[in-house]
């Protein structure tokens, strides 16, 4: 089997509470919802649960949130639980206020690196979100023209 450019990545996680995750992936970052799921009987499992996939429409990868009422998942994230988004460009602040404004926390990184090369917010499920002020070049990795984050060490 190979992994192509062409396949999709779900990243998914489970959510205390849809509707904040909605306002913070959606309202605040401006995720599309690309598929909303309501509780009933699942597909072939027969767990109820809501789900919510949101992610740029048309591109490679969605967040999957999701929440099962008859037996709830509590989110475990680490410090380290990064979803980084390479922006090629600075981290507008108007964004960084969007994300407090819908239920986001703007953190201090763990790993140094991050406050450098962008912001670190995270969402009402202690999930974390980088917006890297880099850029991603295929077969090169992060990009050396973008700046740091003014503040940053």
């Amino acid at each position: 089997m190979t992994i192509g450019v062409r396949d999709h990545i779900r990243i998914a996680r489970p959510t205390r509470d849809l509707a904040a995750a909605e306002r913070f992936w959606v309202g605040g970052l401006g995720l599309d919802v690309l598929y909303r799921g309501e509780p009933g009987p699942a597909r072939g499992g027969g767990e109820e649960y809501a789900l919510l996939m949101a992610g740029p429409r048309g591109a490679g990868w969605h967040l999957e949130l999701a929440r099962d009422e008859e037996r709830p998942v509590e989110p475990t994230p680490g410090e380290d639980d990064l979803l980084v988004i390479y922006l090629d460009g600075p981290v507008p602040e108007e964004t960084v206020a969007k994300l407090e404004e819908h239920g986001g926390r703007r953190v201090p990184a763990r790993n140094p690196y991050w406050d450098t090369w962008g912001v670190t917010v995270e969402d009402p499920d202690g999930y974390r979100l980088v917006l890297c002020t880099r850029g991603w070049a295929e077969d090169e990795g992060p990009s050396t023209a973008a700046t740091a984050v003014p503040g940053g060490p």
